[in-house]
This record gives C-alpha cells, sequence and structure tokens, in this order.
C-alpha cells in the first residue's frame, strides 16, 4: 500500500513537472474531438488528422457535446486537462455540413481558432500506397500570393506551420524526409491541403531523383469563421526568453539562407611602405642623391657647350 502511494506522488510530480513552464518547450500535443454530430467525411478526417500528427495526439472517440465558437470554456478545460497546445473538432449539421474546426491554445487560453468546410475529400485509407512513418515531421509548402499579402492567409500559415512542427530539430537528415504537406490558398476562399509521399530513385548520379506520390489526407477546405489572435495575447505569445536568444557579434550577420557575413574594419594603409617593384625612376631620392643629380646635369650641359 505504501508503495502505491509512493508511485503515485512519483507520477503526480513528474506529471506536473512536466507542465512547469520551460526554456525550451514540449512537443505541442493536439486533441482531436468528435462533436454531437459528425458525418462519415468528418470521421475520416480527424483520424487522418491523427495519423498525420502521432504519437504527439490523442483521438477522443466519443461524441462530445462542444460548440467551438460558442463556447470558449469547455474548450480550455480539454485543453487543461489533457495539456494540450491544439485541438481539432469535427462536427457535421445542415446548416455547416463537414466541419473542421482548429484551434490553438497559450497557456491554456484560445489564442486563434479556424473553422473549414471539407469539400472533395480523400481519406488515407482511399489512396493505395506505402504512408509516412509514426512520427516524422513532414515538408511544409505553401503556393499563392495569399499566404502573404491577405491577414487572414497570413495566420492560416502560421498556424498550420505551428501544428505540424512536431519536435525541434538542430539538423535535417535526408533519409527522414518522407512526406509533403502542401497548401494552396485559392481566389475563392479555399485552402487545398495535399498529402504527398516522397519517393527516391535512382539516377545515377550521387544525389537521388526525388518524385511525389499522392499519400492522403487530400480536402478542399473551404474558410468559414476565423478568430486571429488578439494583438497583447499575440505578442505574449511569441516573446522569446533570453536564454533563448542568440548572443549578438560585433559586425556578423546571418542572411535568410543562414549564409554568415562579416565585417572587417582595417587600419590606415601606409602606402610609402609597400614593397613595389625596384626601378631606378621610382627609387626615392636624398639630399645626397639631388646633389649628385645637378652635378650631371651641369656636367651634360658643359659637355654639349664645348661641342657646339
Amino acid at each position: 500500500m505504501l508503495r502505491t502511494v509512493k508511485a503515485k506522488n512519483a507520477r503526480a510530480k513528474r506529471f506536473l513537472k512536466n507542465r512547469e513552464a520551460k526554456v525550451h518547450e514540449n512537443p505541442k500535443n493536439t486533441l482531436v474531438v468528435r462533436g454531437s454530430t459528425t458525418s462519415q467525411v468528418v470521421s475520416d478526417a480527424l483520424k487522418d488528422l491523427y495519423a498525420l500528427k502521432r504519437p504527439n495526439a490523442v483521438y477522443f472517440s466519443k461524441k462530445n457535446e462542444i460548440k467551438p465558437f460558442e463556447d470558449e470554456e469547455k474548450l480550455e478545460f480539454f485543453s487543461r486537462k489533457n495539456d494540450t497546445a491544439h485541438l481539432v473538432v469535427g462536427t457535421h449539421s445542415k446548416k455547416r455540413p463537414h466541419n473542421l474546426t482548429f484551434v490553438r491554445m497559450y497557456n491554456h487560453t484560445v489564442l486563434d481558432m479556424y473553422e473549414f468546410g471539407i469539400e472533395n475529400p480523400k481519406s488515407m485509407n482511399s489512396i493505395p500506397g506505402p504512408k509516412c512513418s509514426l512520427g516524422l515531421k513532414p515538408l511544409m509548402v505553401f503556393n499563392g500570393d495569399r499566404f502573404e499579402s491577405d491577414e487572414k492567409c497570413k495566420s492560416i500559415k502560421n498556424f498550420f506551420l505551428d501544428f505540424f512542427n512536431g519536435e525541434e530539430t538542430s539538423a535535417i537528415n535526408l533519409a527522414g524526409l518522407e512526406h509533403v504537406i502542401s497548401l494552396t490558398a485559392t481566389p475563392d476562399d479555399r485552402i487545398l491541403f495535399r498529402t504527398y509521399s516522397i519517393e527516391m530513385k535512382k539516377s545515377g548520379l550521387k544525389t537521388p531523383r526525388v518524385e511525389l506520390a499522392e499519400m492522403g489526407p487530400n480536402y478542399d477546405l473551404k474558410m468559414k469563421r476565423v478568430n486571429v489572435p488578439k494583438l497583447d495575447m499575440w505578442k505574449s505569445a511569441v516573446r522569446v526568453p533570453k536564454e533563448v536568444k542568440p548572443k549578438k557579434a560585433k559586425n556578423i550577420e546571418v542572411d535568410e539562407m543562414g549564409d554568415k557575413y562579416g565585417r572587417i574594419h582595417l587600419g590606415k594603409q601606409e602606402i610609402d611602405k609597400i614593397q613595389t617593384r625596384k626601378m631606378k625612376g621610382l627609387r626615392k631620392r636624398g639630399p645626397d642623391d639631388k646633389e649628385d643629380a645637378e652635378e650631371d646635369t651641369a656636367a651634360k650641359k658643359q659637355k654639349v657647350d664645348e661641342e657646339e
């Protein structure tokens, strides 16, 4: 009995310590929730998103009475209880058919929400072929000018980058890239969500030939309701701890591609002391050389006069 109590206390301490604020955060977990009414399209989409997010995901297979845009308290309760930073809620109704709502939390408080309607779905099981391994990060590709010009699409891009971020890594192994997630923003307020597996084939060279094969899931996500982050909460959420900020080196800059450039300050160049090709005409003359030159000039002049 005493051992059981000690084991429970130890688990509780580890649980609380895991939830403490850290300089380097744990991988963000995602809670996948079924609403009170769901369709087969929504159920398949939730299972596929759970498969892409594992092992950093929790799936609630039972139905829950939850309305994201009307009841934020329940979302915050689920987030706090399961220690998750993202939620995906699937619902279906006559007014809003085949609905997916993506929610992001900050300190277990709703930061932003994005509601999409699923159109032209293709589940992962309906597409034959190999699937990606468990726990690998995808390569994210964003197509369309709206991801750079439209504020709403900018927020959606930031959300999906955070959603599929996974564990922080310091290096990339080419063999560890197994799938690509492509998002295309169209002028009619749709996000074309496509997933491909990466196939590396022989090319006769050191670098392989890379081909993309449809893996799934694939959806046309129709944008509906959007709650972007509030400015004050966003500033607090993106604040970087001092311990993580890189120390700024003087006269050293790093560009967007990661190339490092340095600026070197040279002292004043003394050109007079530079070693040049020795030539009599360029030799520096002193006082004695000047007198000799005058004597030579006078001698030459006298010789010319005698000849005349």
